[in-house]
């Protein structure tokens, strides 16, 4: 059989194919990772921080760049005070007027409180002085009816002049006299202790009024708490430790209340997007652990464990490798870092990731 140079040409190349099909698959069992490991490559990501004004107003200030690194509780940007610092001048001033209008009541208090026992006290004294002096005016008044009656009898019967009884009837008009007095006396000591028994009224009184007082302060101190929280609100904070990642207004721009300013990237909560076949999925599950590898660090792995694994397939990113190119619906996966020493890993940066699904397989770096 004669065996012309086109089928000549044709079995070289069956040969050629096959000898590089067997080189390829030798090639591939030499580069992929043992039963149990799985890999993949993706992006380091971090969970989102926006950075939003509780109230509206013109931005005043911007003090960080895109990329720069931040502390929790840093100020980051700062919108115009003035209107709001004028209330506080003013909330502050009504507070040291009322607190003044309080210590004033209060020192009136003290010393009514002082005041009404002593004057309960002296009335006490005086009614007990002025029923003396009345029962000492009724004795001498009857002391002095009976020497008049005596002496008038005598002046009768000529034992004893009649200038001399009528000298004791006038001591009789004048001891009655003095009994009228003295009963004035001690009804004015009762009128006296009567408005000294007001005193607990006055007390509770001025009481009353340094409640009234009290709260007015209370309510002063509260306005004040308020504008001075609205002050503080006009300096955006970090809530955490993170990377700006996007500057979203610029200083003179005005704001409304909730609008985004800047948005942040949690450093402490970084994670490796990736995307894995629908052929390898099924290995997969939460809580699996990870080693992230970067060229940044080539010589060091980072731990992380698989926290969320999507339920919907999409086509493979263009920017994701895998191994076999023919595969277009992926599932994605995110594998959370268990730390960041010193935040050496940021946001944006590539890396590789191996994932563990049997616990007997030793780690292996990733092989592309």
């Amino acid at each position: 059989m004669k065996i012309t140079k086109p089928t000549l040409l044709i079995a070289v190349a069956l040969v050629l194919a096959a000898v590089g099909y067997l080189a390829y698959n030798h090639n591939q069992a030499q580069r992929a990772l043992p039963e149990g490991l799985l890999q993949a490559n993706g992006r380091i990501e971090g969970d989102q921080i926006t950075i939003a004004s509780k109230i509206s107003g013109r931005i005043a200030q911007i003090k960080v760049s895109e990329g720069s690194s931040v502390q929790a509780g840093q100020v980051l940007a700062v919108l115009d005070d003035a209107q709001v610092q004028a209330k506080v001048n003013q909330a502050k001033a009504a507070v040291a007027a009322v607190a003044a209008q309080r210590q004033a009541v209060e020192t009136a208090l003290g010393a009514l409180r002082k005041q009404v026992p002593l004057e309960q006290a002296s009335a006490n004294t005086g009614i007990g002085q002025a029923d003396a002096m009345l029962e000492k005016a009724r004795a001498a008044d009857a002391q002095a009816r009976r020497d008049a009656a005596r002496l008038d009898d005598l002046a009768r019967r000529g034992s004893v002049p009649a200038q001399r009884a009528e000298l004791a009837r006038v001591a009789a008009i004048a001891a009655a006299a003095d009994v009228a007095a003295a009963g004035q006396g001690l009804a004015r000591s009762q009128a006296l202790a009567a408005q000294a028994g007001l005193g607990q009224d006055r007390v509770r009184a001025k009481e009353s009024e340094l409640a009234a007082v009290t709260a007015q302060l209370a309510q002063a101190q509260a306005t004040l708490a308020e504008v001075e929280s609205v002050l503080a609100d006009l300096s955006l904070k970090a809530p955490s430790a993170g990377v700006v990642m996007m500057r979203v207004r610029e200083p003179g721009e005005i704001v409304a209340a909730g609008s985004p300013v800047l948005e942040l990237v949690d450093l402490d909560r970084l994670y490796v997007k990736v995307y894995v076949p629908e052929l390898q999925i099924g290995k997969l599950r939460v809580g699996l652990p990870a080693r992230i590898h970067t060229d940044a660090f080539p010589d060091k792995s980072f731990a992380a464990t698989v926290r969320m694994i999507s339920s919907r397939a999409e086509f493979t990113p263009k920017e994701v490798q895998t191994q076999d190119e023919r595969v277009k619906l992926t599932y994605a996966v995110k594998l959370y870092l268990d730390s960041n020493p010193a935040h050496q890993l940021t946001p944006g940066v590539p890396a590789d990731a191996v994932v563990r699904w049997k616990d007997d397989v030793e780690w292996r770096s990733p092989r592309w």
